[in-house]
């Protein structure tokens, strides 16, 4: 019974091994990137980046159809496009960065909607915004690998001006003459990673595996190593529960994944060691040796 429900799916079928193998490389790439845009403020940027490739997504669906490397290249574009705009935006005008992105993330998905409506049926809509993780193919996989290498390689050299831009801007404007480059760079990392997820989980919910495993992660970890670490391994396990559950209830896999992250994050708020409702409400009590 126990082998049915959890083994046999993977052993089984190539199809359920290839999706668990991207919800691994989402995971090791998506975890750390999820955790600096927990820790920069950015989360709500990033749920506007991830539509904001859309546009660029539903071009490359015009030109090749449903072409994992036409799509990805039109999201990279398209996403890049949008991030130097709003940052241009936000240097020229006295519109905030956070702002120019909503509405450049609004006029995406209204524009990338329009355009594969234009051309494809309902199915191909729904695979662009919501994904197909179960018919992941090895081009695929080897996009999404070759991103969270990328990735991890990147961060590895550029870790520690990141982590003191997030808590020390300051110095790191009196030492260096300023974070520009580290926060471009990361944006770029940032929007290749939404395209690594958008080809698994679709444009709306790229981000749930990122971002979710991120918010529950702080509510365990303190460091920045661990609580990057602690992000890719619940992104993970979201990925590998999610996927048992859309097998053995017949439901659908991307949401299936993104609502078991969103179990994880629920149940951090409210069991977490760190900040969360049960040590704020209910506080473990503390016996101290008199000595007597």
């Amino acid at each position: 019974m126990i082998y049915d429900a959890l083994i046999a799916p993977f052993a089984d079928y190539g199809f359920m091994r290839r999706a668990l193998i991207a919800c691994f490389a989402l995971a090791l790439g998506g975890g750390p990137i999820g955790t600096f845009l927990v820790l920069r403020r950015m989360s709500l940027m990033g749920d506007a980046m991830s539509h904001a490739i859309l546009p660029g997504a539903a071009i490359g669906f015009l030109v090749a159809g449903l072409s994992i490397w036409s799509m990805s290249a039109g999201g990279l574009v398209a996403g890049l496009a949008v991030v130097l705009l709003a940052g241009l935006i936000s240097r020229a005008t006295a519109l905030r960065e956070d702002a120019s992105l909503a509405g450049f993330y609004l006029i995406s998905l209204a524009l990338g909607v329009l355009i594969v409506s234009a051309k494809g049926s309902n199915v191909d809509l729904l695979h662009v915004l919501f994904g197909t993780i179960l018919s992941v193919t090895d081009d695929a996989l080897l996009l999404i690998a070759s991103i969270a290498t990328l990735t991890l390689v990147t961060l590895a050299v550029i870790y520690r001006p990141l982590v003191i831009e997030c808590f020390d801007p300051a110095f790191l404007r009196a030492t260096t003459g300023g974070g520009t480059l580290w926060h471009f760079v990361f944006l770029v990392l940032v929007v290749v990673n939404l395209v690594a997820g958008f080809q698994a989980l679709g444009t709306l919910m790229a981000l749930g595996l990122m971002m979710l495993p991120a918010a529950a992660a702080r509510f365990w970890a303190g460091a920045v190593w661990s609580l990057a670490v602690l992000s890719s391994v619940l992104a993970f396990l979201s990925g590998l529960v999610g996927l048992l559950v859309s097998y053995n209830f017949d439901l659908p896999s991307g949401p299936a994944i993104v609502l078991t992250a969103g179990v994880f994050y629920v149940g951090s708020i409210m069991l977490g060691p760190r900040d969360s409702l049960r040590t704020r409400y209910f506080p473990r009590a503390h016996f101290h040796d008199q000595g007597e």
